[in-house]
């Protein structure tokens, strides 16, 4: 099985910041084997669609847009792949 690949998108806002921290907790307690990747390129964060930071991005598909997601939100979209 390939490595889960999660994208925290964003140029490097507090909230951006915070979604990354509640990403990499979320991880370790729900104990996935994922590698983290923060975005800050804004051409590279455009070509996912992606109008407004922070957005969450788990194996190329898009998750969470403009928000802080919650971490029980995080570690719903990762135990359940």
């Amino acid at each position: 099985m390939k490595k889960m690949e999660i994208k925290v998108l964003g140029p490097g806002c507090s909230k951006c910041n915070q979604t990354e921290k509640n990403v990499k907790e979320a991880v370790a307690e729900a104990g996935v084997d994922a590698k983290i990747v923060k975005v800050t390129d804004l051409m590279e964060i455009a070509g996912y669609g992606v109008l407004g930071t922070p957005a969450v991005v788990v194996n190329e598909k898009v998750k969470s847009v403009g928000k802080v997601p919650g971490k029980e939100d995080i570690k719903m979209w990762i135990t359940n792949l």
